[in-house]
Formats: C-alpha cells, structure tokens, sequence
C-alpha cells in the first residue's frame, strides 16, 4: 500500500479510537478507512492488467500459534477470502501454518488486516467476561467465531461496494478481477493438486453473539507489520 494511502488510513483510524469519539463519528471513520483500502484493491487490479509485473501472483506463509490456533486460522480464512486470496491450513505441532496465495497487493491487504483483527480480537476477549456456567474455552472459541463471521461479511460489503463504483467508470472491472481469482486458484492448484475440504466445524460455546457484536465495532483499517504476534490471543 503507498504511503500516502496508509497515512491516510491510519489518520482515519486514530480519529476513531479518540475517546471524545462518538460512536457514530468512529463508525464513519472506521468505514472510510475499510472503503479506501478496498478502492485501493481495485486499483491496483487495474493497473495490473495494463502492467502485469507491478502486481504478480505469489504467496506467503503465516504461523498461526496455541492457544485458540483454529480460530485464528478461522479469523485470517474469513479476512483472506474476500479480499480475493486463496489460503491452505497446514497443522504444525499445536498450531498451523496457513499458505495464502494472491496478487501482491491482496496479500499486503490481508496482512495488514489480519495483524490488526489479531490484536483487536485480543483485546475484545479481555474485555468480556464468560458468563456463568459456560465453558471458558468454548465460549471464546465461539466468540472468535462470531468476530470472524461478521468481519468477513464487513470486508465482503466494502469489496463489492468498491467493485460497483469501479465499474461504473466501465465494465472492464468485473472481468480483471474473474481473470484475477482464476490465476489465483490455478497457482494455488499447482502447488496443492490434491486438496482435502475440512469438516464443517460444531462450536458449543454461547459467544458467538457477543464476538459477532464485536466483529461489527472492529477497525479494518489495521497497521503494516511482517506477521501476526505470536501471543495475540494468550491464554486466559
């Protein structure tokens, strides 16, 4: 991302955890910061197709770490797939590894966002008590779900949002980013040619509501960094 564009967005974000802030002045904010790094997506989509080496197709590898390692894999699926990359979860000893595969860009964007969830998800889970009788682990794994969930939807919105404004400069948009997934999934076929779907997951905990509430609060704007913390999300 430039760095005009990411100083813009992080002037944007710091606006909105002002605590003189009203809610409704840091939801708008949080949503032009979310609505530029989805433009910034589309954007690059474009010049790409008039320059194929300013945004090639490539891939990275995150460590996703104990405790709560499914969920946060969970957590980087749901930011990755709208954002138009591709990700394979790989168990490595008591957590994964997620292969992501994308465009350049999307991959910057995925990490930029995910960092940030990390954290944010850290933070939100101190912050909310288990209620009583409910299974501390279960209710935070549910939590995690429901943050997911939501944000995934959240960023789904703001692509699609900047995708239709695009494309009312011409229609050429739509066909640049189906070329653009196409490549994706055949590198990602390349290299795993033999891919097993995972099992839907059954989550028993009662958090889903609440982690889903603070899915729809969360900034996703983020901040740059290489990859996620190692202990974001601690045992508690």
């Amino acid at each position: 991302m430039s760095d005009a564009m990411l100083s813009k967005v992080r002037k944007l974000l710091a606006k909105a955890e002002d605590p003189a802030c009203t809610a409704a002045e840091s939801a708008a904010l949080t949503a032009k910061a979310t609505e530029l790094i989805a433009r910034y997506g589309v954007d690059r989509a474009l010049l790409a197709a008039r320059d194929p080496a300013s945004d090639p197709v490539g891939d990275r590898v995150v460590d996703v770490v104990a405790p709560y390692a499914r969920d946060k894999a969970g957590l980087l699926a749901a930011v990755a797939d709208p954002l138009r990359c591709r990700c394979v979860r790989r168990r490595e000893g008591s957590g994964f590894t997620m292969h992501l595969f994308g465009f350049a860009s999307d991959l910057e964007r995925v990490d930029l966002l995910f960092t940030s969830l990390l954290v944010q998800a850290a933070h939100g889970l101190a912050g909310t008590a288990v209620p009583p009788g409910a299974h501390p682990a279960a209710f935070r794994r549910s939590w995690l779900a429901g943050f997911a969930q939501v944000v995934g939807e959240r960023l789904r919105t703001a692509e699609a949002s900047a995708v239709k404004v695009a494309a009312a400069d011409g229609p050429s948009v739509a066909l640049v980013l189906v070329d653009r997934s196409d490549r994706v999934r055949r590198r990602l076929d390349e290299v795993y040619p033999r891919l097993r779907t995972a099992a839907p997951r059954r989550l028993a905990g009662t958090g889903y509501h609440v982690g889903a509430d603070a899915g729809r609060r969360a900034d996703l704007g983020g901040r740059p960094v290489g990859r996620p913390p190692r202990q974001a999300l601690g045992d508690r």
